[in-house]
């Protein structure tokens, strides 16, 4: 049985995109596109786009990553639907990204309902910030999918899960590269079209936007360029007629630079304000589905669309939500919670829960002693304040300690009762487990193959239809 997926939307899907004029897509982007519909479409004359994206991640990193990609998709069809003119979405594999401790793991719910964190290789701190597509798989990825296939509960999709990633996470590959396959099997029919953002001929396309790019200093003094020099990606800040390097310290001329984007235009990359500008250079965007913190900065990027000439797309939150496994959902009932409770504090939702299952008659006279405890020594103060006003503060401060060993009593109750229900505790740890991973949104945590080896593909199929849903496109 599938599972229930909530809609949590972190804003509404509605508005009206940017008009944009559809326009044809260079040979260079379509290039770095991989084959499928989507690509096709692209190819097919003038469109629109909608664009997202995301960092390559080991195993296609979290949920969210899947989130986006439907989020853009539905969108481009409610466009479409609305202008009559071909919309195609469209996935930023951003592949210059080098977060590799972001990257380099995943997590999943084993059979018991834990969390497994399936993970490569480390990097020592001191490690040279090389962009993802530079990241070979290596050898480690066998040990990762011989994780993996630990992990993950034993059910009839799993040698088709474990066969998709294996086919995508070679030795041979590169992070970045990997990524983009994996999601171009489980997207690809559906039309979206998976762009290799590190791709030469991508690279070849965005080096004059990049190069423009350099004429722009944002508030930190930087440009919104980085240059891949001896510490890996590194900012570049002018520097005179020329730039150099915010860590490493590496100076550049404009001509150097130049010579870079014709020769070797890998080593050039937008930062995350520059990046959605080239977006919309390479592609004719009208909207881009963004999570809360790209939203957050994308207003900072509206000087750069003005000083490179570039039309701006509209931002759209992406679909957020849970996924609630029928394991789970009976407990959530008999409660009455919801996967949200579980994101607060750790130990809040239990301590709340054994609150609530105080016999009323402890609970009533809990309450009613507080109250007379504050009735009596607010009577008491008074009169002493007339005799000596010097011991009003010590009548208050045993009032406090009457009023605190009430809690005392009361926390040592609810302790007991916690200890007491071990069954409900354990629920409750599954529950946060699968909800609230280490304290974070499940989204933000686990990745699709936890869910698709449980569910097969018709999972991809039932977050599909709350997508679109949410964004009004059936």
């Amino acid at each position: 049985m599938m599972p229930r997926i909530v809609t949590t939307p972190l804003a509404s899907a509605g508005g009206t995109p940017a008009e944009g004029t559809p326009r044809r897509v260079s040979a260079d982007v379509l290039a770095a596109v991989l084959p499928g519909p989507g690509r096709d479409r692209l190819a097919g004359g003038d469109v629109l786009a909608v664009t997202t994206g995301q960092q390559p991640g080991l195993f296609t990193g979290p949920l969210y990553t899947v989130y986006k990609a439907l989020s853009a998709a539905a969108l481009a069809r409610r466009i479409e639907r609305q202008r009559r003119v071909p919309v195609v979405p469209v996935f930023w594999v951003a592949g210059d990204d080098h977060d590799f401790a972001e990257a380099n793991h995943v997590s999943v719910l084993n059979a018991a309902g834990e969390v497994v964190r399936v993970g490569l290789r480390e990097h020592p701190a001191d490690a040279p910030l090389a962009p993802l597509f530079r990241e070979q798989c290596g050898a480690d990825v066998r040990a990762a999918l011989d994780q993996l296939r630990a992990a993950l509960p034993d059910t009839e999709f799993k040698a088709d899960v474990l066969a998709w990633l294996e086919a995508a996470y070679r030795p041979d590959a590169n992070l970045a590269d990997a990524c983009a396959e994996a999601l171009q099997r489980l997207f690809g029919a559906r039309g979206i079209a998976v762009f290799r953002a590190h791709d030469a001929a991508a690279k070849r396309a965005a080096a004059p936007w990049l190069l423009r790019g350099l004429d722009v200093t944002l508030a930190d003094g930087l440009s919104p360029v980085l240059v891949e020099g001896r510490a890996g990606r590194d900012r570049l800040r002018p520097d005179g007629d020329a730039f150099v390097t915010r860590r490493s310290g590496e100076r550049f001329t404009r001509a150097a630079l130049e010579r870079l984007a014709a020769e070797a235009p890998e080593r050039l990359s937008p930062n995350v304000l520059l990046r959605p500008v080239v977006e919309a250079a390479l592609f004719p965007t009208v909207a881009y589905a963004a999570g809360p913190g790209e939203l957050e900065y994308l207003p900072e990027a509206a000087p750069l669309y003005a000083r490179l000439g570039v039309a701006p797309q509209s931002p759209v939150s992406r679909w957020s939500g849970f996924v609630v496994e029928g394991r789970l959902e009976k407990m959530l009932e008999r409660h009455g919670l919801t996967p949200a409770d579980f994101t607060g504090p750790r130990g809040a939702l239990e301590a709340r829960l054994a609150r609530e299952s105080l016999p009323p008659e402890v609970a009533d006279t809990l309450v009613r002693l507080r109250a007379e405890l504050d009735l009596h020594f607010g009577r008491l103060a008074t009169e002493v304040a007339r005799i000596d006003p010097t011991l009003e503060r010590t009548v208050q401060s045993a009032r406090n300690a009457a009023l605190a060993g009430t809690r005392d009593v009361e926390k040592k109750l609810v302790a007991s009762l916690k200890r007491a229900n071990e069954t409900l505790a354990g629920q409750l740890a599954r529950a946060r487990a699968a909800f609230a991973p280490g304290g974070k949104p499940q989204e933000r945590v686990l990745t699709a193959a936890s869910f698709l080896v449980r569910y097969g593909p018709g999972f991809v199929d039932a977050i599909e239809v709350e997508v679109a849903r949410w964004a009004g496109a059936p």
